[in-house]
């Protein structure tokens, strides 16, 4: 359920235009819905969290059964607003996409979606940046993440530190960005590189990419979380969503601070 949705019904049972009965119909399924598959329960729908957190819960699809996972798609295509499903297998990609042809996809990320509607005009600005190219469909997961919670996004991709004048050619992304998440694997530098040009947030998002040394993104986890720049914070590896959630809230908090003053 939306802010909007939830103000509508009490400014409705105020005026007198819907009755208690009607109301309770509406808010059975609120806070939270229940899907059950032949008597268990495998999931409870948080539909209270847009409310706290202005966005709705997220479906991971990794590790759910087919059926439990068009269950529970479902039951959030049912509720109007936003939808995103993450780390999508591709025959669950295509299964999903079958069922409900409003999902949309956007390259690289592995995720559906169903933007809110009607679509807000986009605030502040979050920079997505990654450190080669093997880095960007992660970074993709983190830019579909924060635009979807109403940020406008920038990328600029393939700018690591093997050449770093490909990343000063983004002068202006570094000197207007509310917030930047940088991806990078092999031994993680590209996030405290940015860290030490920009007065801002950098949200460090490691990636699993790199050789035998990295140990599938450890290397620059360590890397990262060892970082000198102060303003340097790190997700775990391949968390693209995280890196793009923690980037959407900053970036709103930012955005409401600046539009204030």
């Amino acid at each position: 359920m939306t802010p909007t949705q939830l103000r509508t019904i009490l400014e409705n049972i105020h005026n007198g235009t819907l009755g208690i009965d009607e109301a309770m119909r509406l808010l059975a399924r609120f806070p939270v819905e229940t899907v059950t598959d032949q008597g268990h329960i495998v999931a409870r729908l948080d539909t209270h969290r847009q409310l706290r957190h202005g966005f709705p819960e997220v479906i991971l699809a990794r590790g759910k059964q087919k059926k439990h996972l068009q269950q529970i798609v479902t039951r959030a295509m049912d509720r109007p607003g936003a939808v995103l499903i993450t780390r999508l297998g591709k025959k669950q990609q295509t299964r999903l996409q079958k069922l409900f042809p409003e999902l949309q996809s956007e390259n690289h990320t592995r995720c559906l979606y169903r933007e809110e509607e009607p679509v807000a005009e986009k605030t502040g600005l979050v920079a997505v940046l990654t450190a080669g190219t093997a880095d960007v469909g992660i970074a993709m997961e983190a830019a579909l993440t924060a635009r979807l919670m109403g940020a406008h996004v920038q990328t600029h991709f393939d700018s690591g530190v093997a050449g770093l004048h490909r990343l000063l050619a983004a002068g202006d992304l570094l000197a207007q960005a509310h917030v930047f998440v940088v991806c990078a694997g092999m031994e993680g530098a590209l996030p405290s590189v940015v860290g030490g040009l920009v007065d801002k947030p950098v949200i460090a998002v490691p990636t699993s990419q790199g050789y035998g040394a990295s140990f599938g993104g450890l290397s620059a986890l360590l890397g990262m979380l060892n970082s000198c720049a102060a303003n340097v914070t790190t997700v775990n590896i391949d968390n693209g969503f995280g890196a793009g959630y923690i980037a959407g809230l900053i970036n709103r908090a930012t955005a409401g601070v600046i539009a204030a003053t």
